[in-house]
């Protein structure tokens, strides 16, 4: 079962988009503070290409991501994600635009694993 792999970015995913939505929360409290700028969380994609997968020795079958921190981190688990400051004010519309993205984001994801689950059963089934 070596696409298997699928689950463990599926949660990695996850983890990124936790942390994305605790970043565009902490724009949207501080939007009114003198001198706050705006953060955002690296894309996954560029955090994909940057951290890479490597097996762990615990298990065959278990994944592993690497880490590369920055300006700032977000942390969610045992995972760090970097986190940028922008020279831009905080603009309410924007980091609502953000949350929205972000729950399609969940719910996509979360549809992903559900039909990846499924075909799983139906192949052991068969």
């Amino acid at each position: 079962m070596d696409n298997a792999y699928l689950f463990g970015i599926a949660s990695q995913r996850n983890a990124w988009l936790t942390a994305r939505q605790t970043v565009v929360a902490e724009n949207v409290a501080n939007a009114n503070t003198p001198g706050y700028k705006t953060k955002e969380i690296a894309p996954f994609e560029d955090v994909m290409k940057d951290v890479g997968l490597r097996m762990t020795a615990s298990t065959d079958s278990a994944l592993s991501f690497g880490t590369g921190l920055s300006e700032g981190i977000a942390r969610t688990g045992q995972e760090d994600w970097s986190v940028k400051t922008s020279d831009k004010s905080v603009t309410l519309e924007k980091e609502m635009l953000k949350g929205g993205e972000i729950s399609r984001d969940y719910s996509l994801n979360s549809q992903i694993m559900r039909a990846f689950h499924r075909m799983i059963i139906e192949t052991v089934k068969g």
